[in-house]
């Protein structure tokens, strides 16, 4: 047995090498099948949907927010990977009554880094860590020098209320990458009602494709309350999914950032 420090800085006692893991957060799910231990994984959540031919067969235990504890237990894990922000807390501490559960905490690139490459020693492939963790620091880096100008957005994640990504979140600190000024001043998620957001006036909105699926329709409807802001979908999980999946995340974000120079310099 291993003793390792999670993201919550609790000590988690992991046998060597897992072979039984679960794991409740989808975009932790898609690293583990892209460090190499995609055959340890025996349950998932109905939300962890990458990488998508191979989750077929794995038993889903439920949602972030309502796993089935009973199911858990059944399937006898020896790790179990959660996240703060996505799991409820009183199912984590009964599960972590009986077995060991390793916690993240993200709310910006460093986090995320540091989360894979502890991921990366606790189920035995360090090296695979490091080599992904290397690579995205070195796709990051200059993504801010394509836009010189440095545009106030508003990202939503949900309608009927109106909810945006605050300050303090991993989004805020993708869009903080791309030189974008987040136009809330508030922590976390705020609800927003028209009001408050003709009065931020962002010169960019940018409807997420997740948790709501935001659509071309929504579009008109934002543009009624800010006729002159430039209003667009976006992939959400390329800017909120914070594993491996930040492998495609940068030219994404390229391209995006391309397209908004261009509106800008019409």
């Amino acid at each position: 047995m291993s003793i390792y420090t999670d993201q919550l800085n609790r000590k988690v006692e992991v046998t060597e090498f897992p072979k039984r893991i679960i794991s409740l957060v989808p975009s932790q799910t898609e690293l583990l099948f892209d460090l190499g231990v995609g055959e340890n994984v025996v349950g998932i959540t109905k939300y962890c949907i990458h990488p998508k031919e191979k989750i077929k067969k794995i038993d889903k235990v439920g949602g972030t927010k309502d796993f089935d504890i009973d199911k858990i237990i059944e399937l006898n894990p020896d790790l179990i990977i959660a996240n703060k922000e996505e799991n409820y807390k009183e199912g984590i501490e009964k599960l972590d009554a009986k077995f060991p559960v390793w916690i993240s905490d993200i709310n910006d690139l460093s986090s995320a880094f540091k989360m894979i490459l502890e991921v990366g020693k606790l189920v035995g492939k360090p090296k695979e860590a490091d080599s992904l963790v290397y690579q995205l620091n070195q796709d990051f880096k200059g993504l801010k020098s394509i836009n010189s100008e440095s545009y106030k957005v508003l990202y939503f994640i949900w309608k009927d209320p109106f909810m945006i990504a605050g300050k303090d979140t991993f989004i805020n600190n993708i869009l903080n990458q791309m030189n974008f000024k987040n136009s809330s001043i508030e922590n976390r998620y705020p609800i927003l009602d028209k009001e408050q957001i003709k009065e931020l006036n962002p010169q960019i909105i940018l409807l997420s494709s997740e948790p709501y699926p935001f659509k071309e329709k929504h579009i008109e409807e934002f543009a009624q309350i800010l006729p002159n802001t430039y209003i667009r979908i976006v992939d959400g999980e390329l800017f909120s999914w914070y594993g491996s999946r930040l492998k495609c995340t940068v030219d994404y974000l390229k391209e995006l950032q391309s397209d908004i120079k261009l509106h800008f310099n019409k």
